[in-house]
């Protein structure tokens, strides 16, 4: 096995207090040795010769991104710019216009969810979850543009596709669809709003479980409605989830309602939900009530982060860079002290921050995966209050390159 040397790497060694309260964090130059996509060793003492080294030039060692909630299948991105249609019907809008819209896309749609992967790369991810559309118009085939664009990057990422029935599960009559991609690919069970789009939580939520334990996987729901509508399907979701035996393994995308609960009852959902251990997906939106991502994660719900679209007839906006989205959570919530914006870095990173709450370093260790990210700050506050860029991106130990052109880069 090659060993590689990444040296002269900042990492990030305690919190430094005045009168009992977090000021700052302490950091110190070392040296890691990696072998076998393992770090090996972590030495302040630099390697007297090596043959093969990487100089980090102080830059920041963070753990890498992962993007929990996005569309590859469906984008403008890497094409020409085209702004957003208005929307007169709400959801039904967007759902009438693919109907035109993606059979125009089919013949493009592997290149551009390359383009995408390769913009995540860039931006310091490894990780990736996207929901793809099976539905009637266009029925696998984008689904078989995304597991051929993955395919291709499974040496520098992971990733899980959530089979997505756009056009509504029991509207479009995908069901049969669903449980062919499940053989053809698919990791998870997806669905959307079963009140608002199938008219029928029940059948809806039902038939979701139904195929998920069927192949043994977990699902992803989105769900936007809101106020008690919302919150009476968490209700539901949470009891298909407890019945179906899936516990750990549901996902809430959006969960636009527990932006509207408070109190007691955004407490009484909390419990339910962490019952069945099920975690909650966010784009940190600022059009509509933000889910209050610090209080559920006190209250032991695991949030993460992703961008749902990047440049589509969805949204024109997009960036793929979840160290700006984490920028723009730290701003929404006032997260200003130099503890609070530390701990932002969680949600994009599956939980993990290189120190812990008593200011001990927990990341990284010793035979830990070398899957990081170097970034230019001098700690993980400054990394994303001033939206730190990122130098270099490494998988279990491979520096990875990013064949992504400046001139592919969307313009936001």
């Amino acid at each position: 096995m090659t060993t590689l040397w990444i040296t002269n790497v900042r990492l990030e060694k305690g919190f430094i207090y005045e009168n009992d309260r977090i000021t700052g964090t302490e950091t110190e130059i070392c040296h890691l040795k990696i072998k076998g996509g393992k770090i090996i060793e972590i030495t302040c003492e630099a390697p007297e010769s090596a043959d093969n080294q990487f100089d980090a030039q102080h830059h920041l060692l963070l753990p890498s991104l992962k993007d929990m909630h996005i569309h590859i299948d469906k984008t403008y991105y890497g094409g020409p710019w085209k702004a957003c249609t208005p929307m007169t019907k709400g959801i039904f809008t967007r759902i009438e216009e693919e109907r035109e819209i993606l059979p125009k896309l089919l013949p493009t749609a592997q290149e551009r969810a390359e383009k995408m992967i390769e913009l995540y790369l860039k931006n310091g991810h490894t990780h990736i979850r996207t929901h793809c559309n099976v539905d009637p118009v266009v029925g696998l085939k984008n689904l078989e543009a995304t597991v051929n664009a993955l395919k291709k990057y499974e040496g520098v990422l992971t990733y899980e596709i959530v089979v997505f029935p756009q056009h509504g599960l029991l509207r479009s009559d995908s069901v049969q669809l669903i449980r062919d991609a499940m053989k053809n690919g698919a990791t998870l069970v997806g669905g959307v709003d079963p009140a608002t789009v199938d008219r029928n939580i029940e059948k809806s939520l039902h038939t979701i479980f139904e195929i998920a334990v069927e192949n043994n996987k977990g699902v992803d729901i989105h769900l936007h409605d809101p106020d008690t509508l919302g919150a009476f399907t968490f209700e539901r979701m949470v009891h298909y989830t407890k019945e179906a035996g899936l516990k750990g393994r549901a996902t809430i995308s959006h969960g636009i309602a527990l932006g509207d609960l408070q109190g007691k009852e955004l407490s009484e959902m909390t419990e339910i939900l962490k019952d069945q251990e099920i975690d909650v997906t966010t784009t940190i939106p600022i059009n509509r009530p933000t889910i209050p991502v610090p209080a559920l994660d006190k209250l032991g719900i695991s949030v993460s982060v992703g961008h749902d679209s990047i440049t589509d007839h969805w949204s024109p906006f997009g960036t793929g860079n979840t160290i700006r989205k984490l920028g723009v959570l730290a701003e929404r919530f006032r997260m200003i002290d130099e503890y609070s914006l530390s701990s932002v870095l969680k949600y994009a990173t599956g939980g993990i921050t290189p120190l812990n709450e008593a200011g001990e370093r927990v990341w990284p260790k010793v035979g830990d995966d070398a899957t990081m990210i170097l970034v230019n700050a001098t700690c993980s506050a400054e990394a994303i209050a001033r939206r730190a860029t990122v130098e270099s991106l490494f998988f279990k130990g491979k520096k990875v390159e990013s064949k992504l052109k400046e001139t592919d880069t969307v313009r936001v």
